[in-house]
């Protein structure tokens, strides 16, 4: 067996074992449902849940603030990193002030985004716009001294990817972690919502659902990124 498919036995099995031990705890009710539901009132609501109007359009309002979050930090990431870098002496003035601003927790920053843009998908995605920004514009060169003019761009590709790829999970967490704390829709407004209403099957159906969609996303945009760089 290979090192790859081996370390995928282990992950496989690490998260069998934790479904296993989640369905023992249900059983024998060790922990309170109140913190932990059994397992099949979870997947129950869950059921429930994808069959109503209520979750498509939370998931629609989620994903569209994320694709909007992510192609404003893509776009400025981007030309950002190529403008800087045309400059060495701006890459050299520029490049700690990123670094940073990077390392600085945005969280801290969000009611600032909440006054200027209202508790709506905006603010949102100025909030993801902004964490997705700097990683993007990190790998295209703020941190690199010149990638883009000393470095042939095929050479440079695989940073690219990189900085595209964290910049894209760091958009989709930054924004539900965004309606959670405070707005109006989307899944991670619903998740609030249920913590608040004292529904535990029905919030552990929605941050489920959120593992497994971030879980499916990363998968796709490994295989892309392999897939282009294979290319």
């Amino acid at each position: 067996m290979t090192a790859a498919l081996q370390a995928r036995a282990i992950q496989f099995a690490f998260l069998g074992a934790l479904l296993v031990a989640w369905f023992a705890i249900g059983r024998t009710g060790a922990i309170s449902p109140l913190f932990l539901p059994p397992m099949e009132a979870v997947a129950a609501a869950l059921v429930r849940l994808v069959q109503t109007a209520e979750f498509w359009s939370a998931v629609g309002t989620t994903l569209t603030t994320i694709i909007e979050a992510y192609l404003i930090a893509a776009v400025l990431g981007i030309l950002a990193g190529w403008l800087v870098t045309r400059s060495r002496f701006l890459t050299r003035v520029l490049e700690p002030i990123v670094s940073g601003l990077f390392a600085i927790p945005i969280t801290l920053f969000f009611p600032v985004f909440i006054l200027m843009f209202g508790i709506g998908p905006e603010s949102k995605v100025a909030y993801g716009a902004a964490y997705g920004f700097f990683p993007i514009a990190r790998s295209l060169g703020v941190s690199g001294f010149g990638l883009f003019r000393h470095v042939l761009f095929p050479a440079a590709f695989p940073v690219i990817l990189t900085g595209l790829r964290i910049g894209f999970f760091i958009c989709f967490a930054s924004v539900l972690g965004g309606e959670t704390i405070s707005s109006v829709s989307g899944v991670g407004r619903n998740i609030a919502l249920a913590a608040e209403l004292m529904e535990p099957a029905r919030m552990y159906a929605w941050i489920a659902f959120v593992i497994v969609a971030a879980l499916v996303l990363n998968a796709l945009v490994s295989a892309l990124e392999n897939r282009m760089r294979s290319h």
